[in-house]
């Protein structure tokens, strides 16, 4: 059996969930082309504590964390089943590192949700969700990944889900295609590092645009473990749905063991609600 692809979403602004634009038929179109997976094992920035958990509840409630958003995306739900021997198998590959089993406290945040809606809309695939370790340096979260390889072989697709580019501060909220120079440059890098030396991911600490594209940590470490489990495997990752949003976001997303294909020019993606600080949504 070839090992379960990996993938990596720059799943950007959660009203994502309820719309068709160029990025979520893209994400569409991948759900279905893909080999139906045993589960799927999320990584998703929303979910970073100062420990290293995964959700081992066998209904993980769909968890609404932001603010200001419309009502309609309080209302979704994605009743997906949870997977409690996958987390088990995911802390005994993890060893020495110690991973906990959360049976009650956590569930699918819209990290999730908002992939999995266009991935599986019908949620019917068993999800468990990694938690980010804030406490651990870069490193930890590459090597863990590798560890994690083990978890393709027995049918287990692994999606990280952030932004390579991630700042709230600099936010254009009613610009939903715009750019800037220096988030530009650093996805270019991005791009390019993941193609040729996934393993040497880190180096982008050092790219001169890292402060600005990388202010916070938690939206960046979802592509280490894309990049860690490429290093553990094909040797490379593929970008596919490469784009910007609302300035300061990358939308740019990666395959790995898989090919995905680009929608190209379409809708754009959502703008933020009018009046709400972007740093204030939890985006």
């Amino acid at each position: 059996m070839a090992a379960s692809p990996v993938l990596f979403i720059g799943h950007g602004n959660p009203m994502n969930t309820l719309e068709t634009n160029r990025y979520t038929r893209a994400w569409r179109e991948l759900g279905r082309r893909l080999p139906r997976p045993r589960a799927v094992l999320m990584v998703s920035a929303h979910w970073y504590i100062g420990a290293t958990a995964v959700t081992a509840m066998p209904w993980p409630r769909t968890i609404h964390d932001f603010y200001g958003f419309p009502q309609a995306l309080f209302d979704f739900d994605y009743p997906a089943p949870g997977a409690p021997d996958l987390a088990a198998e995911v802390a005994d590959v993890a060893k020495p590192d110690w991973v906990g089993l959360d049976r009650d406290q956590w569930g699918l945040d819209h990290g999730a949700w908002s992939v999995l809606a266009h991935l599986y809309p019908e949620a019917d695939v068993p999800v468990a969700q990694l938690s980010i370790n804030a406490l651990k340096p870069l490193e930890y979260h590459l090597q863990l990944a590798e560890r994690l390889a083990a978890l393709r072989e027995r049918g287990v697709m692994i999606v990280g889900s952030g932004n390579v580019v991630h700042n709230l501060r600099r936010v254009q909220w009613d610009k939903p295609e715009a750019a800037t120079d220096w988030g530009e440059r650093f996805d270019d890098a991005a791009i390019g590092q993941m193609a040729s030396d996934p393993g040497a991911i880190l180096k982008l600490a050092e790219h001169p645009d890292y402060g600005l594209a990388v202010p916070t940590p938690d939206h960046f470490i979802p592509l280490l473990y894309a990049a860690g489990l490429a290093a553990a495997g094909e040797g490379r990752a593929t970008a596919f749905a490469r784009g910007h949003a609302l300035g300061s976001i990358s939308m740019t997303c990666y395959t790995v063991g898989c090919d995905a294909a680009d929608t190209g020019h379409g809708s754009p993606p959502p703008a933020l609600p009018a009046g709400v600080p972007p740093e204030q949504t939890n985006l």
